[in-house]
């Protein structure tokens, strides 16, 4: 009997799966604010999303202290999960067009497994699969937590070590510079999405870029010449 060949289809989470510019811009204003702070613009917050906090605070506010930032981080996260919980994490983080229709496609693949890799903490992560429902869809959970920030590769390689999948039959898939960077560090195939917070022109090191969600089965069908 032959064995099937598994696959792993890695998903970054904010700006990938879900649109959460709305609370990240919002609870970061709260958190300057309440240091007295003026808040960094838009296209820089939005240009550092999918680094882990301890690494991404220093860049935003670069000009104070290390105390400043730490509670700055923290403000940060009171403010969001705040957010979150007033319009509950289904509204707050909506999903991007056809990303639930390509998650239930790909899921229903017997040689298909489905993993992530993000920024968020382990916390932020649970609450968002609970509220789109998606428990039992990724078999890999990587999380700011446990690993050093993107693009460091720590949190696909431990991905792949989870799922016993070889670097070739793994993708990497994220609207970030640092997805795309993570992704060839890691031996991983980077597949940018054109609708995240950086632009698509910037992903240089992404080996393919997909304009739609539902794009990326038949993508992954020709990456592995289904």
């Amino acid at each position: 009997m032959t064995q099937t060949r598994l696959r792993l289809v890695i998903f970054d989470v904010d700006g990938t799966l879900v649109d959460s510019k709305a609370d990240i811009l919002a609870a970061m204003h709260l958190a300057f604010a309440a240091e007295g702070l003026v808040t960094p613009p838009r296209a820089q917050v939005l240009g550092v999303v999918g680094l882990s906090l301890d690494v991404l605070m220093p860049r935003l506010a670069a000009e104070t202290d290390s105390a400043t930032q730490m509670r700055l981080i923290q403000g940060y996260k009171e403010a969001y999960m705040t957010l979150r919980a007033e319009q509950g994490g289904a509204l707050s983080s909506p999903f991007y067009p056809n990303a639930r229709q390509v998650l239930e496609t790909l899921n229903a693949r017997p040689d298909v497994l489905l993993g992530v890799a993000t920024g968020k903490s382990r916390r932020g992560l649970d609450k968002l699969i609970e509220a789109h429902g998606l428990q039992g869809i990724f078999v890999t959970r990587q999380v700011a937590d446990f690993h050093p920030s993107k693009p460091n590769p720590a949190m696909l390689l431990q991905a792949l070590s989870e799922t016993g999948v070889e670097p070739d039959d793994a993708v990497m898939v994220g609207d970030t510079t640092f997805d795309m960077e993570m992704a060839q560090a890691a031996g991983i195939t980077g597949i940018g999405v054109s609708w995240g917070y950086h632009p698509a022109g910037r992903l240089t090191a992404a080996r393919h870029i997909v304009e739609r969600f539902e794009a990326l089965p038949p993508l992954l069908d020709t990456i592995w010449k289904v």
